[in-house]
């Protein structure tokens, strides 16, 4: 389905009833990265994806991508879908950052907030530099040059060696992304503002999702945010890394479960 946005579109699916909850993907990925929770939470929930600008099946704007402008998109695939109460919106990485700018912009819509394999701070001069790096490859080299160097960095050691099938789909899911759109959110991303200081003012529950093996962002940083964030818990994920959804999905679900059983 489609949701017309200025001169373009975001694609989006929805599935079952219940509570609001909105997926949002991260980088390089689409919305094809939660079908394990589509497939397994339906009866529990009213599950939305979204394929953010310029991935999956969505329009490749001109960037940058500000996270400001993806939550903007978010709320406004909300209003489309007519959703009058509080929704649990869930984000995984650079998800995680449009979820918190959600926050920060529409703090009524949240029943709760689902943080996985995401952090609340800006990027640092060195991540900054890395990304001005995959910009220039992106639109010298194309999707697949991304794809290729970040797949062995998203998965738990464990993955890498006994699932190959995961791994093709996931480098799939990457290569097929428009370089516009690769383009527009490694620059929103790099100049994202810091979230740190929201995180104490989140009033609603947060479950944080993180796995023990995720190699782009530590542990700590998960467990620092959880300090931060006054109604939160962290369940942390044994032999996941990056996309813990992805390579433990019955963990992951149960924890999703456990989440929206105490919100009713």
């Amino acid at each position: 389905m489609k949701i017309n946005i200025g001169n373009g579109f975001l694609h989006y699916e929805t599935l079952g009833r219940g509570t609001p909850l909105l997926f949002i993907h991260g980088y390089p990925l689409s919305g094809k990265i939660w079908d394990p929770q589509m497939n397994a939470l339906s009866d529990h929930a009213s599950l939305i994806t979204i394929d953010l600008r310029g991935h999956g099946e969505s329009y490749p704007y001109e960037g940058p991508y500000s996270m400001d402008l993806l939550s903007n998109d978010c709320k406004a695939l909300l209003d489309e879908l007519n959703i009058r109460e509080q929704a649990v919106v869930c984000g995984l990485s650079m998800g995680g950052y449009v979820a918190m700018a959600m926050y920060r912009n529409f703090p009524e819509l949240f029943k709760g907030m689902i943080l996985t394999s995401t952090r609340p701070g800006p990027d640092s001069p060195e991540r900054k530099s890395n990304r001005e790096i995959a910009i220039h490859n992106a639109r010298q080299y194309g999707a697949i040059s991304i794809a290729d160097s970040m797949l062995p960095k998203l998965f738990s050691p464990i993955t890498l060696s006994i699932n190959p099938d995961l791994l093709n789909n996931v480098h799939s899911m990457m290569a097929k992304t428009s370089v516009q759109g690769m383009v527009g959110v490694l620059q929103g991303m790099r100049d994202r503002p810091d979230s740190t200081p929201l995180l104490a003012k989140i009033s609603c529950p947060v479950l944080i999702i993180h796995g023990t093996d995720d190699q782009i962002i530590p542990m700590e940083e998960a467990e620092l945010m959880a300090q931060q964030i006054p109604k939160s818990q962290l369940v942390k994920i044994n032999r996941a890394g990056h996309l813990a959804n992805f390579e433990q999905p019955e963990k992951y679900n149960q924890a999703l479960l456990d989440f929206l059983n105490t919100l009713i």
